[in-house]
């Protein structure tokens, strides 16, 4: 008996078996894949994924495996430049807002921390066939490569694996289909002398050929082109044909080797249904968007952070099960923001057209000229709109509630880092003064359950505190004032955030805080101690 079974083990599902672990589950994972995909797929994720990439405590490790994006530049068929961003290095996650990576390096550092925590075991060459929900558990069948039957016994069952998700055939989940399909060729190249490429990630929107040339990650690049009309699938994906495509980045069999070539074709789709009973979608199992910016993977790291935090309240008793019907409510409203967007960028880029393509370009280079040049990404960052949120009387979500938090520098203890670092993880209340007047000895049992940090943001110009033994209640100075900015601009005085970076709510005075924290513990229907 385990706690939480996985099936599916790409980076979602690694995440996943980590942050749960790192929770005190146990955790069984399922591969039908006897050996990891040696070639990338995912090339970039944002500054929230990297955020997720530091709770599972790799960070900066990832370093040899990763690179900042750099610039991203647009150009039309005849090489005037239509959009510019210069990706920000500091992103308001802490982070940069997007990192470029080589997958194969992302997954073994999953996988080893994966394997260096008690709780996860991985069985790879194992195919899920059949569950069976019971109502206080789940029952997988599976068999191994030579068919010999196995059976797993889990609380819960989660799927991430892929978009031909098994998991979401059992549940029967009906699929919305936005219709954005094109056919990519997809070429990753190992270059046989380094170059610097400026810039570092290209998009030519050319109707006669849309393509792509993008980093991979350290030492590897790829290209990719779509699929114009009057050109068949067969011709398309010869080898022939990719080293002709890449002869346009003049890119030859004497200066580079190709790792490995393939058509796929964009989806734009999202399940209907994330959870039935005690089993759960996340990832390309519940959602697939076209590649253009980047959020399929992070997007995924979203689901699975989100759903981590609410299977452990249920775990520890702390909350009711139906705590969990937000991770539907929550993350599907959430991630169709993103395949909106990425939907819309898929137009511009995809447009095959001659006469349209000239008034895109015209619009774009009109608006390119109006404004100066853009310095940084415009964030998809986006809020959340309905779930755990501080609700106004009429039950409607509060101001801020649903916010991403920011996340800045800050001192305490001798130790000066992101906040995550010195402060850690989990339930945070951040405050501008101490919260222990505000709050009674219920209000104050109900946070010490919920391992909620209470974290009193000083100004810059304060002395460091020191970091008491008990981290549930310490000062720290801000840095860059990203806390006091924030707390300033929502005329609040305190935010509790949530473990995935979301804020609960914010309130002031000692009025509103404590109401503040009666709201969170009603809506997780909490069960804790009375003093």
């Amino acid at each position: 008996m385990t706690d939480v079974l996985i099936v599916g083990y790409g980076p979602v599902g690694q995440v996943a078996a980590i942050l749960l672990a790192q929770r005190g589950f146990t955790v069984q994972v399922v591969e039908k894949w006897a050996t990891p995909y040696s070639m990338p797929r995912a090339v970039s994720y944002d500054g929230e994924a990297s955020r997720v990439l530091a709770a599972c405590d790799l960070g900066d490790t990832l370093d040899p495996v990763c690179e900042l994006s750099g610039e991203y530049t647009w150009k039309n068929g005849f090489g005037r430049t239509l959009l510019h961003v210069k990706v920000a290095e500091d992103g308001p996650t802490g982070w940069p807002d997007s990192i470029s990576f080589y997958q194969p390096g992302l997954e073994a550092a999953l996988a080893a921390r994966g394997a260096a925590l008690p709780g996860v075991r991985v069985l790879r060459g194992v195919e899920v066939t059949d569950l069976a929900d019971h109502g206080d558990h789940v029952e997988v069948a599976a068999v191994d490569a030579d068919g010999t039957p196995r059976t797993f016994t889990a609380d819960w069952v989660l799927g991430c694996d892929g978009a031909n998700s098994f998991v979401r055939r059992w549940l029967g989940a009906t699929v919305t289909d936005l219709g954005f399909g094109y056919d990519w060729l997809v070429c990753d190249v190992v270059l046989n002398e380094p170059v610097e490429f400026k810039p570092n990630n290209l998009q030519i929107c050319d109707p006669a050929r849309p393509r792509t040339a993008v980093s991979a990650g350290p030492d590897h690049r790829r290209w990719e082109f779509m699929r114009v009309p009057g050109e068949t699938l067969e011709e398309f994906q010869t080898e022939a044909s990719v080293w002709r495509l890449l002869g346009l980045f003049d890119i030859t069999p004497a200066t580079a080797r190709l790792d490995r070539y393939g058509v796929y074709t964009t989806q734009a789709c999202y399940a209907d249904t994330w959870r039935s009973g005690r089993v759960f979608l996340a990832g390309d199992a519940a959602h697939v968007m076209p590649p253009f910016l980047g959020q399929g993977m992070s997007s995924g790291f979203r689901d699975v952070i989100n759903l981590a935090w609410k299977l452990d309240l249920v775990r520890r008793g702390l909350a009711d099960a139906t705590l969990l019907d937000t991770y539907e409510v929550e993350r599907k409203a959430h991630v169709q923001h993103a395949i909106r967007m990425s939907i819309d960028s898929g137009k511009v880029i995809c447009e095959t057209d001659p006469k349209q393509a000239a008034g895109r370009d015209s619009v774009m280079l009109a608006a390119l000229r109006r404004r100066t040049q853009q310095k940084h990404a415009r964030s998809l960052r986006e809020a959340i709109v309905d779930g755990v949120l501080h609700r106004r009387p009429d039950g409607t979500p509060a101001p801020r509630a649903g916010d991403p938090v920011p996340q800045g520098r800050v001192a305490a203890g001798g130790r000066t880092g992101r906040f995550d670092d010195v402060v850690g993880g989990g339930f945070v209340l951040i405050t501008r003064a101490d919260p222990a007047a505000a709050l009674d000895d219920a209000a104050t049992a109900f946070l010490d359950a919920l391992d909620v940090r209470r974290v009193t943001v000083r100004p810059a110009d304060a002395a460091a505190p020191a970091m008491p033994a008990d981290a549930a209640g310490t000062d720290v100075v801000d840095l860059d004032g990203v806390y006091l900015t924030y707390l300033a601009g929502a005329d609040a005085d305190a935010v509790l955030v949530r473990p995935d970076f979301y804020v609960f709510g914010v309130a002031a005075g000692p009025t509103g805080l404590a109401a503040l924290v009666d709201d969170l513990r009603q809506q997780v229907s909490a069960r804790v101690p009375q003093p």
